[in-house]
């Protein structure tokens, strides 16, 4: 039974999503992508965005259970056929420069045991259709969030001990928790922590390392980074001039590498789901920026399959770092979800980069972006690479190197 504290702590995360997050101007539509497993959430995210100025909120809802459903009973043939309003729409609102949030509440095994060719025709279908979504969101085109939300099947997942009838409201308590929520004052915890993470950011920038060294168990892998490349946190300004934090949680600091500089071998440190699909114990070995060899011990064949997109997604898009007592990692909860897992480890992304990763990327052309090392492709897959195992450091341009990271935390002082 959901009590009147569990309500106002979801009236203070929605605030929080809004207000710290999304950054919702007045006179603003905001358009929000959720399962119809939140419409209590969805409603006090309107209700929050209104409060703020909103002058219009459309809620987009997407059923799993139908999706499920389809994959049980539909031809395998039919997988390419795609709801193409929601995509559609989304992109209509993020061409006005309309606010765009994500709430990320799907299950992590809704496609398992599924036929893998139409699973994967699916992913590539939705991929295609969302590419422009995508662009405007990798681009900073407009202010948006990307929130995490408990659901009845991802609970269960990640409390399979916890009596059924507890493990939503467990799984609840577990994100009001991660995203600052219980604290006596939630508005400048976070305030308080994404300066801390800008000031990480400072100190890179200011460094301005030609590459990066990863070690640890499987991985040998050294990072080239293009030249005025911008370390960012996941405040950021669109090209509308609006700050907003992207990302709740969030708890990494990230850049982009020269796409053509990446060399070694790197080992997955946590497994990744792919929608709904597991890929997991990844090895990748890289020679001059493009993946060489692949292999995992369970979903391998999906991972072929990223690869096989396009030319970009063999190569990195993304570096970030994040210390490996981050509250997400502390809770010792494995989330099957990138959003989550990708703020317990420092990780790697293959596919397209942010344009704010080089200074004046955001005005750059495509041909542009890319020689000056940003990647560019349909995916942006991020993969967990981190653990108190694994060091990190900066390597000079006259070649010394300086330790970033040991035994997974942050090795230099601010």
């Amino acid at each position: 039974m959901k009590t009147k504290e569990f309500y106002e702590k979801l009236e203070k995360y929605a605030e929080i999503g809004i207000k710290v997050g999304l950054n919702v101007q007045p006179g603003q539509r905001v358009a929000i992508r959720v399962t119809t497993s939140n419409i209590e959430f969805s409603r006090a995210l309107a209700r929050q965005a209104y409060l703020a100025g909103a002058k219009f909120v459309d809620v987009l809802f997407y059923d799993e259970p139908i999706i499920k459903t389809r994959f049980e009973n539909a031809p395998k043939d039919s997988f390419e056929e795609i709801n193409k309003w929601m995509w559609g729409t989304l992109h209509e609102y993020g061409e006005a420069e309309d606010a765009l949030l994500t709430v990320v509440d799907y299950d992590p095994d809704l496609l398992l045991g599924f036929d893998s060719n139409s699973v994967n025709t699916y992913q590539k279908t939705d991929t295609q259709h969302r590419s422009k979504v995508t662009k405007i969101v990798m681009g900073a085109e407009t202010n948006r969030l990307a929130i995490g939300a408990a659901t009845p099947y991802w609970a269960a997942k990640l409390f399979p001990e916890t009596p059924k009838e507890e493990q939503l409201g467990k799984m609840w308590e577990l994100m009001f928790e991660l995203a600052r929520i219980n604290a006596d004052d939630p508005l400048g915890a976070w305030q308080a922590h994404v300066q801390n993470l800008n000031n990480r950011c400072v100190y890179l920038n200011q460094k301005q390392y030609a590459a990066y060294k990863f070690t640890g168990p499987g991985t040998d892998l050294r990072v080239g980074m293009p030249k005025n490349h911008f370390w960012g946190s996941a405040e950021m300004e669109s090209t509308t001039n609006i700050l907003s934090l992207v990302n709740i949680p969030t708890e990494e600091v990230f850049c982009g590498p020269d796409r053509n500089n990446v060399n070694g071998t790197v080992s997955s440190t946590k497994p990744l789901v792919i929608g709904g699909s597991l890929i997991d114990k990844l090895k990748i070995g890289f020679e001059n920026g493009k993946v060489t060899e692949a292999s995992a011990e369970v979903g391998e064949d999906l991972m072929m399959k990223i690869l096989d997109t396009d030319e970009g997604s063999r190569r990195l898009g993304e570096i970030a770092l994040v210390p490996h007592s981050s509250p997400i990692s502390k809770s010792g909860k494995l989330f099957y979800n990138t959003l989550y897992d990708e703020n317990a480890s420092c990780h790697l992304a293959l596919g397209s980069a942010y344009r704010q990763i080089i200074k004046g990327g955001k005005d750059m052309t495509d041909e542009e972006f890319e020689a000056a090392g940003g990647n560019i492709s349909k995916k942006h897959v991020d993969f967990m690479v981190g653990s108190d195992e694994v060091d990190v450091d900066g390597l000079t341009a006259s070649g010394d190197s300086e330790p970033v990271m040991r035994s997974g935390e942050w090795a230099f002082e601010l």
